[in-house]
């Protein structure tokens, strides 16, 4: 069983008027050498023809259905 109050003068710690003695440190980190997987390719474009067309097509259809709105209330 270990003493719950240790004599601090034994206890760790850099020694009176010296450095910190070898083990007082955790050792250096490993360097990493490259990466842990693949990176997914790049993005060549940020927008296609297609989705583009499908939302102007959905505004339009928008807009088509208000206007007929606003002539069906005037009549």
């Amino acid at each position: 069983m270990t003493n719950p109050d240790p004599d601090p003068r034994r206890g760790p710690g850099p020694a009176a008027g010296s450095g910190i003695p070898p083990g007082e440190t955790p050792p250096a980190e490993s360097g990493i050498s490259g990466i842990s997987h693949p990176e997914p390719p790049e993005l060549r474009k940020g927008w296609g023809a297609m989705p583009l067309v499908l939302i102007m097509l959905v505004v339009l259809l928008v807009a088509i259905g208000l206007i007929a709105m606003v002539v069906e209330m005037n009549l």
